[in-house]
């Protein structure tokens, strides 16, 4: 299976960068993992609600042109629904039953992601109703992808 992070900002700590590393070096056995690092732009302190719309836009428009049309799309989305590992795990699963053995994860930036990103999406996907960084949500959400392979690989990690 070939897994695609699309991410709104750099990793800046090193024990982000060094926790993200681990799971992707544990994934590699399962297939690739790539992250595609989208520019997060500077939100002004006294931003307008046009100026939000224009910077979710422009960050909309950079990932979708990171995602190819055969892609499974995957959104993170704190209003969607919430899966448990088990359930995930399945969704992969079935994902990969069903041809779809390339699929984009991705991770908007703070001000969430554009409706034209969340429309591409095949699943919309909410982790919790409470807000992480977007940047933890990178590792968070690489730590559950790894689960969910050890899951479906009848393995002992999820325990």
């Amino acid at each position: 299976m070939n897994i695609k992070i699309i991410a709104v900002g750099k990793l800046k700590e090193r024990y982000l960068t060094d926790a993200a590393a681990e799971y992707i070096k544990r994934l590699s056995r399962f297939g690739s993992v790539e992250i595609v690092e989208i520019p997060d732009k500077k939100i002004p302190d006294n931003v307008s609600e046009k100026q939000c719309e224009q910077l979710l836009n422009d960050e909309g428009d950079a990932i979708m042109a990171k995602i190819t049309p055969t892609q499974y799309v995957v959104t993170l989305c704190v209003e969607a629904a919430q899966l448990s590992s088990e359930q995930f795990a399945a969704k992969l699963a079935e994902c990969a039953l069903g041809g779809s053995s390339n699929i984009a994860f991705v991770i908007g930036g703070s001000l969430g992601l554009a409706s034209k990103v969340k429309n591409r999406a095949d699943l919309r996907l909410g982790f919790s109703k409470m807000t992480f960084p977007h940047q933890l949500m990178r590792v968070i959400l690489l730590e559950q992808v790894y689960r969910a392979f050890k899951i479906n690989a009848g393995e002992t990690y999820h325990k």
